[in-house]
């Protein structure tokens, strides 16, 4: 099932909206307080596209993915300062869209298999994340 490009800023606007303390994080999209906002900025759709297209290939390793977990965890860890929690909360979201625009295709079983895909990955930022020393 393919994300469409209006879908990847959804994901983030979902994320800012239900916890806005994410958006702090963001230098690029701190300055957009409304959903109008979020969703006409073609800077938030390519990050967007960025984060899905990254999750995407780490998710298609299906556990093998070291080589691309360490450096996401460096830069999460040390430049940008995600928490894990926060991880949390995008995975929720991402979730969310996909049962909301595919309700068809993605049922519980599919929903399961996702989030099961999404903690593994955390886990993977978590342990990477302790082992530089960041508490997040």
């Amino acid at each position: 099932m393919a994300v469409g490009a209006e879908r990847l800023g959804e994901v983030l606007i979902r994320l800012f909206k239900g916890h806005p303390e994410t958006l702090e994080k963001f230098d690029k999209f701190k300055h957009l307080k409304s959903e109008d906002e979020m969703k006409a900025s073609e800077d938030l759709k390519k990050h967007g596209a960025t984060v899905l297209t990254a999750l995407g290939g780490i998710l298609k390793k299906k556990g093998h993915h070291e080589a691309e977990i360490k450096p996401l965890a460096q830069s999460h860890a040390t430049k940008h300062k995600i928490p894990v929690k926060y991880l949390e909360f995008i995975s929720e979201c991402i979730i969310q869209v996909l049962q909301s625009k595919h309700p068809g295709d993605f049922g519980a079983d599919a929903q399961g298999a996702m989030n099961k895909a999404l903690e593994l990955f955390r886990k993977d930022m978590a342990s990477n994340y302790k082992e530089l020393g960041f508490q997040g």
